[in-house]
């Protein structure tokens, strides 16, 4: 009877792949399967060993290669086995990541596991276009949200997002972005507040726009932006991704990705 193996839950990062972790990429070296998401950069899965297993099960608006409870099973069914599994998903495992469900899975099957956190989209978007997330006298708070509609209604906390001298960045938001757009404004906030969309935060195509909430309507209207994005309603950013950051991510890929 084979020994039962573990689960590492490691987040990969908002794109870029040289924003893992240390210890997240040893355990990818490490790994013997590696079930991971639609977001995670191609470039980690060149770090797999030569006769670890990918299996992909990524996930995108209407369109799931494996439910999550199949994913959970999945995890189950390959520690079981005795395998050292990786579960790699974009940004953090439990920003959004549904790794929360997948570790009470495990526990549930009492199977092994370890948490390896990861750069989550709002802060690796942060970093690239000069947001700070929180500042003195900006921001003394940092909001993270979902802009779920339910029988087409936001099932958000309003009073909370509506908040201010905070960030709010709303995840997985890019395809009703006007309507809530709308909706802070019929609220209540300023139309001023600075608005920011970061279209592939990190990634070589990132796209980045900022205005006026009041005006950011058009911005969204005139342009196509694709997924991943984030919208971020906060502190305006202090500068565009500059060409020496670019040369710096370009350095760093080359040495320790290339």
């Amino acid at each position: 009877m084979n020994k039962t193996g573990k689960v590492y839950l490691i987040g990969a990062g908002p794109g870029a792949a040289d924003l893992i972790t240390v210890r997240g990429l040893r355990q990818i070296e490490a790994a013997e399967v590696v079930v991971y998401d639609r977001l995670v950069s191609h470039e980690l899965l060149d770090h797999v060993s030569d006769d670890c297993e990918l299996i992909y099960v990524g996930k995108r608006k209407n369109l799931h290669v494996m439910q999550q409870h199949d994913i959970n099973q999945l995890l189950i069914e390959q520690a079981e086995a005795g395998k050292r599994v990786v579960r790699l998903k974009g940004g953090d495992p439990f920003v959004f990541g549904r790794g929360g469900e997948e570790v009470d899975a495990l526990i549930a099957a009492g199977i092994d596991w370890q948490v390896v956190p990861g750069v989550t989209a709002v802060a690796g978007a942060a970093a690239e276009i000069g947001m700070p997330l929180t500042h003195r006298h900006d921001a003394q708070a940092l909001t993270l949200i979902t802009a779920h509609r339910q029988n087409g209604q936001f099932d958000v906390d309003w009073p909370l997002v509506l908040n201010n001298r905070q960030t709010v960045a709303f995840y997985m938001a890019l395809s009703c972005a006007r309507d809530l757009v709308a909706e802070l404004l019929a609220r209540g906030k300023d139309p001023d507040t600075p608005f920011t969309i970061v279209s592939s935060a990190s990634c070589p195509d990132q796209r980045v726009e900022t205005d006026r909430l009041g005006a950011i309507v058009s911005i969204l209207e005139n342009n196509c932006f694709k997924s991943p994005a984030l919208l971020v309603m906060g502190p305006k950013p202090r500068s565009g991704l500059s060409s020496m950051n670019q040369l710096t991510g370009a350095l760093a890929l080359e040495s320790q990705f290339g």
